[in-house]
């Protein structure tokens, strides 16, 4: 499964729910929280395999909120809210793949610049081709609003669907259609940190302003929370 973006022309209250005692010294009150329903997700297996050995994740997830995590890399830590609300399926995956090590030791492999009209670097691929994926896809969660402004995070997908592991970071607005799913968000630190890094340009293999980084981006780790 080959994942990329189209170059186009041109995101407890926990309700502690404090139960005040009146009128009554031997009756306790407390407030039960009903459980957070689960969303059914659906991983089926990809024909092209995994580019690295991972367990594909549960089939239902009931992580909802913002999920911190913080991207460990050679240019300096990248830290990131997703959001479970809004992405569910896409987080719980990404989470997996995470606490499995599956992004441990791998490097961004596609950056594009301007004067294109898109300013990403892509990452989540072991194999470093932008072929690779999990052994497994899943569906779009999108809304159709989507649009792709400094510090989103998104999927890299090879068509509607086929989402995998490849993800990009938006270092500068970027004009692309909604096609792509928005699972967080990056903090302003680390957005600086990779447009530092794409200041030193690509090696151009896909074309213009288009390929391998010159200042390479390799992953160490991926820390959820």
């Amino acid at each position: 499964m080959r994942s990329r973006l189209t170059v186009v022309p041109a995101t407890l209250l926990a309700l502690a729910a404090l139960a005040g005692c009146s009128g009554s010294d031997d009756t306790d009150t407390a407030a039960d929280t009903a459980p957070t329903e689960a969303t059914s997700c659906d991983y089926p297996s990809s024909s092209t395999g995994a580019a690295k050995d991972v367990d594909p994740p549960p089939a239902s997830t009931t992580t909802t909120g913002t999920v911190p995590v913080t991207i460990t890399t050679s240019i300096g830590d990248l830290t990131a809210d997703l959001d479970a609300d809004a992405t569910p399926c896409t987080v719980s995956s990404f989470v997996s793949l995470a606490e499995q090590g599956y992004f441990d030791g791998t490097s961004c492999h596609r950056l594009v610049t301007p004067p294109a009209s898109i300013a990403v670097l892509q990452c989540g691929d072991p194999t470093g081709t932008g072929t690779g994926g999990p052994g497994y896809s899943f569906a779009d969660e999108l809304s159709g609003s989507e649009t792709y402004g400094t510090g989103t995070l998104a999927m890299a997908n090879a068509g509607p669907d086929t989402n995998g592991s490849q993800f990009f970071v938006v270092y500068a607005d970027s004009s692309l259609p909604p096609s792509y799913t928005v699972f967080g968000q990056l903090d302003e630190e680390s957005v600086q940190l990779v447009a530092k890094a794409a200041r030193k340009g690509s090696d151009n293999a896909n074309g213009p302003s288009d390929g391998h980084p010159t200042t390479p981006v390799d992953i160490e780790s991926v820390t959820v929370g």
